[in-house]
């Protein structure tokens, strides 16, 4: 709810996800602008955000914005990270990363040089 007003009423989870949508949008834009964008207005789109993602925790649709929206998803992630870690990269290649560590190790241990590649 916000309280920066008096007498406002929560807005509807259709019109949280319109907005947070739109920041989504802009957010993604503004990362993949080679132009250069100021600090303080960066912030202030990621606190903004953030708090529509907050607010749609669980809305069923906050995840297909995420999908569509690379730099939104991150910003969840970070937000999360304390209590899910990366809870939406891509497990395979976590795990496939995890694994390639575990068995150049077990190389380095046995005194073998790592393989290329």
């Amino acid at each position: 709810m916000d309280t920066t007003r008096p007498n406002a009423r929560p807005a509807s989870a259709k019109a949280q996800l319109a907005v947070a949508h739109l920041l989504a949008q802009l957010l993604q834009r503004l990362d993949q602008s080679p132009a250069p964008v100021g600090a303080e207005q960066y912030r202030s789109l990621v606190r903004h955000l953030a708090r529509e993602i907050d607010a749609l925790q669980a809305h069923p649709s906050l995840s297909a914005l995420l999908d569509a929206y690379p730099a939104a998803a991150e910003l969840y992630e970070n937000l999360n990270y304390r209590h899910a870690g990366l809870c939406r990269s891509p497990l395979d290649a976590a795990l496939a990363a995890e694994l390639q560590a575990q068995q150049l190790v077990r190389r380095l241990r046995r005194g073998s040089k790592p393989a290329a590649g």
